[in-house]
């Protein structure tokens, strides 16, 4: 099957949300509880596509600082709050990403933002961080009432691509979005930005790298051979 569209995940996968510790360590005292926020963040937002639960990830964002600080048992200041919502939305892109998105340019790919992001923040986020005449497409999956890796976002991605969804691929650095990707019929790509182990009983993409240079080289030439 020929495949011309890629879709990337944003939050971690494309941008670099280790950009926000110096102000957890601010806020917190601690640079390591950014990736338990996020971690928090991804909980609350597949419950609410468990239950049917209508949020939207900035919101959720918010809460999840206000439930880490009572955690703490810290007081949160308001403008530390806002500052790292924020920052939320100025992350810099991993300095892999421009010349892998120009890559896949060069060899004719479509190259599509996917986030559970509103729409809003996640056209920010793309211009903040230099990307924005890299990306053909930004897709949101706030108007579907959900969110990744709940089948009917990744349904409404492929609607908004315009392109059958088997004839799509997710790349992503969280082994949940990917196996919910290919789980879904899309195929995917796996960037390994963190060193954890893929979770064993997810389905494991075909294309699988320490960076995003790699991982796009992996893509072009598999896409090359037929299914």
């Amino acid at each position: 099957m020929s495949r011309d569209t890629i879709l990337f995940d944003i939050n971690e996968t494309v941008l670099d949300l280790s950009s926000l510790k110096p102000l957890f360590a601010e806020s917190f005292g601690s640079t390591a509880v950014t990736a338990t926020w996020f971690s928090m963040l991804l909980h609350s937002s597949n419950v609410c596509a468990l239950t049917s639960v209508r949020s939207d990830f900035g919101s959720l964002a918010g809460t999840m600082l206000d439930s880490l600080a009572a955690r703490m048992r810290l007081e949160l200041d308001h403008n530390n709050k806002q500052k790292i919502l924020g920052a939320f939305a100025t992350m810099p892109a991993h300095p892999d990403m421009s010349q892998a998105l120009k890559t896949l340019k060069a060899a004719g790919y479509r190259t599509i933002a996917f986030t559970n992001s509103s729409i809003q923040l996640v056209t920010s986020q793309i211009a903040n961080s230099g990307l924005t005449d890299l990306f053909d497409q930004q897709i949101s999956v706030e108007s579907t009432g959900s969110f990744k890796p709940d089948t009917k976002v990744y349904q409404h991605a492929a609607k908004q691509a315009d392109r059958p969804i088997k004839a799509l691929r997710l790349i992503a650095t969280h082994d949940w979005d990917t196996h919910g990707a290919m789980s879904a019929g899309m195929k995917a790509g796996y960037i390994d930005r963190t060193g954890a182990p893929y979770h064993p009983q997810y389905l494991r993409p075909d294309a699988f790298a320490k960076s995003m240079t790699e991982l796009v080289a992996q893509i072009i030439k598999l896409d090359g051979t037929p299914d």
